[in-house]
């Protein structure tokens, strides 16, 4: 039964709720008090401020809300913090409501935009509020985890639409509010609706916390013992959750006959080289793992294995907290500490209810439980002094063991304080943008009116408000001089007395906000240059956020090989360590692009607010001509497969969504191609949702015709031009490691040639020729043939010697079946020769 199937004929408060709670018992579903209360308010118009542990229905107040609104013809945004629940909550409203009925918006896709009900970012809310205000066609919001409001980054994004949008009708709803009478008055104070605060401390499902002196191992085989699984171990680093998980394989977690059943559950999966057969290994043994640097087709199997209650233990890092659905009956925090970034400090209440709110599912459970490990070294002493017993000199011989270096300590203390402790009040973290000021300037009316009520209506305190105030002056004179904004001498006919000489694109601080740049930056390179598709990747991979970690490991492997080299120059200790110094990641057309944006920010100045960041990742990964697996070993970057994969994916986005067509040649092509190849082929949840979001009227959104997620990836070979650039490459990677000498590795590529077969060849070449040209030419299809035949290819890889005869080479298979079950081109060279 589609909900709106139960619309009344009018939108009378007592039809509204009575239609909503038949709808819910259709579905089986009994409301809980607090669902009830804050329904019947929702009805009669107020805003709500449902404050009520995780659990206790939140969704389902919102789906009554939703449904609310469209009753009576307002238009209703739902809003998230993180585009994958936003994603989320945009299906599952579809499945109610109808796909006519429910739009997204995000800053990298829409769908339906101008559908009734929008799921979107709450920084998508905060623009449309920033550039529409009160004019803007938003009748009610709901904001998810509006916890996030004090969150110093983005919490503005909060803040704004509860300033800008005094016709609406808010929802606000976390399980980790604390004191919100600021807020209740405020929301009365503005819309003219009375406020209504709906909070419950008591859980659908009753939690009990414990504070173990037993050490890891023994806690969680009690817990296992005592059937308070699944249990999910919550570390604060994805190694430690990793090692652990590893830890427990000599622990009996899952019988054989739960074993078996797993194994049915994963049937033929696809696990990687890396980490996928490392997790294969747990899995299959009850043991799960879950953190942010997982592929997310990893992560949701472990998801999936969970909810059908195959998987005993998770150990996972506090991402728990956000989005991740499975039933859970134990939460277990081992330590109660966590560095932020700049220092290791203690959890803090809301931190701690938001992870242990974790514990005990609603239709899995009758009770959870929280147990939180004490320290280490801490346990340790306690059963030494135990050991002792009453013998005094046994005490006095004990010898303590001391906490690590720079360890902060937690105690039974602090672990009772969280427990009994409220969430701290959420505190304002309004930010004054250049992408706000241009918003408001571009709306209607007298942007100095609407700019001051900005400044002076806010959540902060006078003092911060006049920081602001005056950082706004500073930016609209800078906005002035640059030409971008004018002042006139009277209102235009909407009231302007200021207005944009440039025209701005819905997102333009949204998606990639330097994409512009990009843009600009592309018309500067040589399109007939060789270099000049992978010039085009460098542009747009200046303009992305950066993958730390990859960078971090880019720079550690080349101040290696600088060393070792330094090394074999006799260059000394001292200056080695100086001359390191200079040594980062690889930043191709560093001097160029950073030139560019200096010129170009002068018109522009918003963009300063966002860092251009020079790197290379994607394009290092094509001149390497390495696939996923091989660039991830190379980095050592299995514990942050995730996120190179998410930053590729990026990469792919952007470079289909800012290159203009006529700016993409064929080779620039080849590699958009190869790329999204790449991604969907590792995981291609990552793609197919955004394309489909895309195109959601399309059949095929690629020339692969991607099957959907539970399906898998398609065939690797459908996609003939991104399977030819795939050839290629693994073709170019022997090239390198034949220029390199490197014949153990080239015989670890092709066993059946062996490491002596490649040396004795390339001896013979050697003699001959000096060198084995890697350039440009040397990759190109002028010295490369393919013979396609029904089940495989016939290539020959000719070497660039530099006399240019082009008489050496070698030649390879490409298995077209196997290739397609491998998810990557398989090449077996059969000789390296003279022709």
């Amino acid at each position: 039964m589609m909900l709106t199937d139960q619309l009344p004929a009018t939108p009378e408060p007592d039809a509204l709720l009575d239609a909503f709670v038949t709808w819910t018992t259709h579905q089986g579903i009994d409301l809980y008090p607090a669902q009830e209360e804050a329904l019947m308010e929702v009805v009669t118009g107020a805003n709500v401020i449902l404050s009520t542990p995780t659990g206790s229905g939140k969704s389902l107040v919102a789906t009554g809300a939703h449904f609310v609104a469209l009753a009576s013809g307002r238009r209703t945004f739902y809003t998230a913090p993180i585009k994958a629940l936003v994603s989320e909550k945009f299906f599952a409203l579809v499945d109610v409501f109808g796909a006519a009925d429910v739009g997204m918006m995000t800053g990298d896709s829409s769908v339906n935009a101008d559908a009734p009900i929008i799921c979107c970012t709450a920084e998508i809310l905060a623009n449309i509020a920033l550039r529409d205000g009160e004019r803007a066609d938003v009748g009610q919001v709901v904001m998810d985890e509006f916890h996030f409001y004090s969150e110093p980054d983005r919490g503005w994004a909060w803040q704004v639409p509860l300033l800008e949008l005094p016709q609406a009708q808010f929802v606000l709803m976390s399980a980790t509010l604390g004191d919100v009478t600021r807020f209740r008055d405020d929301l009365t104070r503005r819309t003219g609706r009375d406020t209504a605060v709906v909070s419950s401390a008591e859980r659908p499902i009753p939690l009990t916390f414990r504070y173990a002196m037993t050490p890891l191992h023994e806690t969680i085989e009690e817990l296992l013992a005592g059937q308070q699984a699944p249990v999910y171990v919550v570390y604060f680093n994805q190694a430690s959750a990793l090692e652990q998980a590893q830890a427990l394989m000599s622990v009996n977690v899952a019988s054989r006959e739960q074993r078996d059943r797993i194994a049915e559950a994963i049937g033929d999966f696809r696990f990687t080289a890396g980490f996928g057969k490392t997790l294969s290994r747990l899995v299959r043994h009850g043991i799960g793992v879950h953190h942010a640097g997982m592929l997310p087709k990893y992560r949701r199997l472990v998801e999936q294995l969970a909810q059908a209650g195959l998987l005993k233990v998770i150990c996972g890092t506090d991402t728990l907290g956000v989005g991740i659905n499975v039933p859970i009956r134990t939460v277990l925090l081992t330590g109660l500490t966590k560095y932020d970034g700049v220092r290791t400090r203690h959890l803090k209440a809301r931190e701690f209810h938001q992870i242990a709110g974790r514990a005990g599912r609603a239709g899995y459970d009758t009770a959870g439980y929280v147990v939180v490990q004490a320290p280490e070294h801490v346990i340790e002493n306690e059963r030494a002094v135990a050991k002792a017993g009453d013998d005094p000199k046994k005490k006095r011989k004990l010898v303590r063991k001391k906490a690590p270096e720079g360890f902060v300590s937690w105690s039974e203390k602090t672990f009772e304080k969280l427990v009994e402790a409220e969430p701290e009040p959420l505190t304002s973290s309004f930010v004054v943008s250049h992408s706000m000021l241009l918003n408001v300037i571009n709306r209607p009316g007298d942007a100095f009116a609407a700019m001051r009520h900005l400044l002076t209506e806010n959540h902060e305190d006078r003092a911060a408000q006049r920081r602001h105030i005056l950082r706004a002056i500073a930016i609209y004179r800078a906005l002035l001089a640059a030409g971008v904004v004018e002042q006139l001498d009277e209102p235009d006919e909407q009231g302007r007395r200021a207005r944009l000489t440039v025209d701005l694109q819905f997102d333009f601080a949204l998606n990639q906000p330097l994409s512009p740049f990009a843009l600009a930056a592309i018309e500067l390179l040589d399109v007939d240059s060789p270099s000049y598709p992978l010039d085009v990747l460098s542009v747009i991979e200046s303009t992305l956020d950066d993958p730390r970690q990859v960078l971090s490991a880019q720079q550690f492997k080349a101040r290696g090989e600088a060393v070792a080299q330094m090394k074999a120059d006799g260059i000394e200790y001292d200056e080695r360590m100086e001359l390191l110094e200079d040594i980062t990641h690889p930043k191709p057309l560093e001097e160029l692009l950073e030139a560019a944006y200096e010129m170009y920010r002068k018109g522009h100045p918003w963009v300063g607010e966002h860092e251009l960041s020079p790197k290379s990742v994607a394009r290092d990964m094509y001149e390497r001509a390495m696939n996923f697996v091989e660039f991830v070993n190379h980095y050592g970057l299995a514990r942050s497969e995730g996120l190179v994969l998410r930053y590729l994916a990026d990469v792919y986005k952007a470079l289909r969504h800012t290159v203009p067509d006529d700016a993409k040649t064929e080779e620039l092509g080849d590699i958009i191609e190869w790329l999204g190849e790449l991604v969907r082929q590792v995981d291609s949840s990552l793609l197919d949702e955004w394309e489909r979001l895309r195109n959601p009227a399309a059949e095929d959104t690629s020339s692969a015709a991607p099957a959907s997620a539970e399906e898998g990836p398609a065939r690797i070979t459908a996609n003939k031009r991104a399977f030819r650039v795939q050839v290629r490459n693994a073709l170019f990677r022997r090239v390198e490691l034949a220029a390199r000498r490197e014949h153990e590795q080239l015989g670890a590529l092709d066993p059946e040639l062996g490491a002596d077969g490649w040396a004795d060849a390339l001896d013979d070449y050697f003699e001959q020729h000096d060198e084995i040209g890697t350039g440009p030419d040397a990759r190109g299809p002028a010295l490369l043939m393919i013979t396609e035949e029904q089940s495989r290819w016939v290539v020959r890889q000719i070497f660039d010697d530099p006399a240019g005869d082009h008489d050496w080479g070698f030649s390879a298979e490409v298995d077209l079946a196997e290739s397609d079950e491998a998810g990557e081109a398989v090449v077996r060279v059969t000789s390296v020769d003279q022709l």
